[in-house]
């Protein structure tokens, strides 16, 4: 009989509901959609509901009996697909691995989730005695410490038989099988971990026995004939996988042996030509104006490692970092570079016995002879940093100078503004974007002084205004402007920045513009509580919208919530808080007296005096948005925005 699509769909309407439906098509049914064995009885049901004959319900027990069979086959096919898939998925990531920790733990965590059992661990055969025990390395599962620790003898336990015998042995009941020769030292462990069910295979190389790989469950389980292969299968590929990591691990070891040797013998026989060099180039560096960052670059080429200059002016938190601060004081007091606990190196940076900072080096071992190129070097990134701080202050005032003119009076002289920003490597006509951040009060030191660095560096200004550090730097794009801004920042301050970010801008005039952008981006960013982030007008949607230019927010806000504001004004009630309460908690009466510590009725009540106030309609779902939209934008308006914008006073007394 043909059927309509919908009809042969599952979950179509009326799809196997008895009504004039072959019963037997309902096992069909069943089957395609994998269903539980239970609902196999249905169509039985309804069959002897409808009055069928006894040959049409024994011809339907038979159809019954045959679809469950066909579903236990098809679960038995899924389930052997699912095992095989995961073995071999487990054979590649075991290849893959070359750590001899890292293979154990990915064995044992993997038979443990083929398996689905409580436990599973792995001991390995000790090499160290010639008695043939198996140690405990690794477990999955275990929460014993002693357990954990276990030794087994040839023939003790269930995993010395099968190391003694290479083969497989399983039990449903560890302690009632008599089986096994059962010692105090393992029947504890056992007991202490709570073992009852245990499996084990042995994991064999070359013939040779090299461990046992377990999974056990802490309640009896009767494993089966696939379950025992699966693990066994899954012990071969661990197997070749321990040998390749221990193969692969003496190798690196015999390498790692050679090279340190090789080295040894050539890092003496440079020492005194890289010396020479270090001393030609640090010299002829400072002879030819060279910066710190060019003597970075040479004492790298020289020593072979990374070298980092931190200035104390813009890195005091880095500096002051655990795994440096031990060193950079003892560096200070010997005037000598001293190792760090990381391996690195350190000298610090002096002058006139202030700390100016320090040179760090990574990834290399030192002789005395580069020591004394390091210690050099740090005298003169000494020499390098006193001369940049004095022209950086200097710059740096008259960057904010100018920052200030062009943001209070661009108009009064366009002309000498950007002869002053050409003096400074800055063009005024071009798109710049302007970038307000704030950073924690104990930050705001370091965070002004890394914002001038980052203006020099940039061709852009700095300054600072109303507490708050501003940027203008070149960028035809304010977003990734300021994602820059706020990832440098954030890395030299040490601590998450917020900022507010505008533009492009179009000319001189245009810049106290997109500073009241970005300040007003900054002040959103804060009343949301999205500290640490950064945002232009436009990723912050209908906040922006709504936000931004001349738009009466608090205007909005007083007509759709006026009455219920003056209202809690008068009464001293909480009609607002309820509100947004019960918009928050998905209109749920239950969670919002949870939410406000209230009873239910209190809930109701105060919800009936909100549509006796503002209208019956407040949660139809227009009337509900615009309220919704109302509630968030009062939140904003109570957390301060609006009141330092030009044209916008306070919202409501």
């Amino acid at each position: 009989m043909e059927r309509k699509l919908s009809e042969d769909t599952p979950n179509a309407p009326g799809a196997g509901d008895g009504e004039g439906d072959d019963p037997h098509v309902e096992f069909l049914r069943l089957l395609l959609r994998d269903a539980p064995a239970v609902e196999y009885e249905r169509p039985l049901v309804q069959a002897r509901a409808q009055g069928r004959s006894r040959e049409e319900l024994a011809q339907l027990e038979e159809a019954k009996l045959l679809a469950l069979r066909v579903r236990t086959v098809l679960s038995d096919r899924r389930r052997r697909e699912s095992e095989l898939s995961a073995l071999f998925e487990t054979a590649n990531d075991l290849a893959g691995m070359r750590d001899l920790d890292q293979v154990l733990r990915a064995i044992v965590d993997r038979a443990r989730t083929l398996l689905g059992t409580d436990v599973a661990y792995l001991t390995l055969r000790d090499t160290s005695v010639t008695d043939g025990d198996t140690a405990m390395r690794v477990t999955s599962g275990s929460v014993s410490a002693r357990f954990q620790q276990l030794r087994l003898g040839p023939g003790e336990g269930l995993g010395g038989l099968v190391a003694q015998t290479a083969l497989p042995y399983v039990t449903a009941n560890y302690f009632t099988d008599a089986r096994f020769v059962h010692t105090d030292t393992i029947d504890s462990g056992v007991r202490d971990e709570g073992l009852v069910a245990i499996l084990g295979v042995p994991l064999q190389l070359n013939g040779r026995v090299i461990g046992v790989l377990f999974a056990a469950n802490r309640r009896e389980r009767p494993f089966s004939h696939a379950e025992v292969a699966l693990l066994g299968s899954l012990a071969t590929h661990a197997s070749i996988a321990i040998d390749t990591a221990n193969l692969i691990e003496g190798t690196r070891s015999a390498l790692e042996e050679l090279n340190e040797v090789n080295q040894r013998l050539t890092r003496h026989s440079g020492a005194v030509e890289r010396a020479a060099d270090a001393h030609d180039r640090l010299t002829d560096l400072v002879l030819h104006g060279g910066g710190v960052e060019e003597v970075e670059a040479a004492v790298s080429a020289v020593l072979g490692g990374a070298v980092t200059v931190y200035d104390a002016s813009m890195h005091a938190e880095r500096l002051a970092a655990p795994e440096l601060a031990e060193a950079v004081g003892a560096s200070q007091s010997s005037g000598r570079a001293v190792p760090t606990s990381d391996g690195g190196w350190v000298a610090a940076a002096m002058a006139g016995g202030e700390a100016l900072g320090a040179v760090v080096l990574e990834g290399v071992t030192l002789d005395g002879a580069d020591q004394r190129i390091l210690e050099r070097a740090a005298m003169v990134i000494a020499l390098l940093l006193v001369m940049r701080r004095s022209a950086s202050e200097a710059e740096n005032r008259v960057r904010g100078d100018l920052l200030d003119a062009l943001l209070e009076a661009p108009g009064r002289d366009p002309d000498g503004l950007r002869r002053r920003a050409e003096r400074l490597g800055a063009d005024l006509d071009a798109g710049h974007a302007v970038v307000v951040v704030e950073a924690p009060e104990a930050h705001q030191g370091r965070l002004r002084a890394a914002a001038m660095h980052l203006a020099e560096t940039s061709g852009g200004l700095a300054g600072t205004r109303a507490g708050t550090t501003v940027l203008a730097l070149p960028g035809s794009t304010a977003t990734k402007v300021g994602h820059t801004v706020v990832r440098t920042l954030r890395a030299a301050v040490g601590t998450d920045v917020t900022a507010g970010t505008a533009g492009p801008t179009t000319g001189l005039a245009s810049f106290s513009a997109r500073h009241a952008e970005a300040l007003r981006c900054l002040r959103t960013l804060v009343a949301l509580g999205r500290h640490g982030e950064v945002a232009a007008p436009e990723d912050l949607g209908f906040l922006g919208l709504l936000l931004g230019g001349d738009r009466d927010v608090a205007g909005f806000v007083d007509s759709v919530l006026g009455p219920l504001l003056d209202y809690d004004a008068r009464r001293d009630t909480a009609l607002v808080e309820t509100l947004r309460a019960y918009f928050t908690c998905g209109a749920s009466l239950a969670r919002t007296k949870d939410a406000l510590h209230i009873h239910v009725n209190t809930v109701t009540q105060r919800l009936e005096r909100v549509g006796r106030l503002i209208g019956s309609d407040w949660h139809e779902p227009e009337r509900a948005l615009e309220l919704q939209l109302a509630l968030r934008l009062h939140t904003l308006l109570q957390g301060g925005l609006g009141d330092e914008e030009e044209g916008a006073g306070p919202y409501r007394p």
